[in-house]
């Protein structure tokens, strides 16, 4: 069924194509969210970040980008890591309750 899909999927844009994972992706979330994906404007929007991204990285030196990278590493949140071997170890030491 998903090959029939792929296969009489709409032809792309010369500036960009849609991957085969892309569409396959696509198809996932119309299929499990039951929503309508615009393939013209993901593929607007691919080619506007491509674009981003290239002017980014011509207009900057390495320094830059490496400050640039390191200030936004710095800047997010670090996820809390739980170590599930001594959450089991301190609930086995207590004394169960009564009944």
């Amino acid at each position: 069924m998903i090959r029939r899909i792929i296969r009489k999927r709409r032809p792309a844009p010369t500036l960009a194509g849609i991957s085969l994972e892309e569409e396959l992706a696509l198809i996932r979330v119309e299929l499990m969210y039951g929503l309508r994906v615009n393939r013209e404007a993901y593929l607007r929007r691919k080619v506007d970040e491509r674009n981003e991204m290239a002017t980014r990285m011509r207009g900057s030196e390495p320094a830059e980008m490496l400050a640039e990278l390191r200030g936004s590493l710095e800047r997010t949140v670090r996820p809390k890591v739980v170590d599930l071997q001594s959450r089991r170890q301190s609930r086995t030491r207590q004394d169960p309750e009564p009944a």
